[in-house]
């Protein structure tokens, strides 16, 4: 990790895949998820501190906000950061969806709602909505990807990567959990305990790298934000993701 904005962690993480083409080699993904009730003030360092690293690529996990004037001004600093590439992202449970999407495309953000798109050659992004307020498809967000493309999935909720095909998906980015928010010296958090309602999975997906079906790659972040309670022992964090071809 590097250093860190009011205990803001910067995970610096590689990826490596035979199908990532060379020409990505070196190539670099931000990940930025769950923003909820952070500050103006520091998601604009959080901006500031991913420009200073020059990434490819941003992509948004989605929980912009709890209220319409967090998710405009978070979406206006979002949109400040500098990509060769471009800003993606998905909602999440928190996002009143027909707000937000339309909000996205305003400042230049492109959302992905069961759809995807080449980056570039044989670099293919999707994107899903939320799993539980609206229907994530994983199969008709990936359907134009070929076989022999390397495929990011994001999905703002990592359970959906149990419940569907993820055949065609290399890797997939999440967040949703805020790394347990409420933890036990970052052990056990009560929250994902099984005979709870949140997700049938327990701290499968908490954070960090964890297998789906088909044997998938999924890395959850633990978020940037957080909503009324504040996280003990959930340090938040930006992940940034550099690509290498094998």
């Amino acid at each position: 990790a590097l250093t860190c904005d009011h205990r803001l962690k910067y995970s610096e993480i590689t990826y490596s895949s035979a199908k990532i083409p060379l020409e990505l080699n070196g190539y670099v993904i931000a990940f930025v998820t769950d923003t909820h009730e952070i500050t103006d003030e520091d998601l604009q360092k959080v901006v500031n501190r991913i420009n200073d690293r020059k990434v490819n690529l941003l992509l948004l996990g989605g929980d912009f906000a709890n209220t319409a004037e967090y998710m405009q001004n978070g979406l206006a600093i979002l949109s400040r950061t500098v990509t060769e590439d471009g800003i993606y992202g998905v909602d999440g449970n928190h996002d009143k969806f027909w707000e937000l999407l339309p909000a996205m495309k305003q400042y230049g953000i492109k959302p992905l709602d069961n759809n995807g798109l080449y980056i570039k050659p044989g670099f293919y992004l999707a994107g899903v909505q939320d799993l539980w307020i609206r229907k994530p498809n994983v199969p008709q967000a990936v359907s134009d990807a070929e076989p022999v493309d390397f495929v990011v999935l994001l999905s703002h909720n990592p359970d959906v990567s149990m419940q569907q095909d993820m055949a065609k998906v290399d890797l997939m980015l999440s967040g949703h959990y805020h790394g347990g928010h409420v933890t036990f010296f970052g052990l056990w958090a009560p929250a994902l305990w099984p005979l709870k309602s949140f997700t049938p999975y327990g701290q499968k997906f908490m954070r960090g790298w964890a297998k789906a079906n088909n044997n998938v790659d999924v890395f959850v972040s633990t978020g940037i934000g957080y909503r009324s309670t504040p996280r003990v022992v959930a340090q938040p964090q930006v992940v940034v993701v550099t690509l290498t071809a094998e």
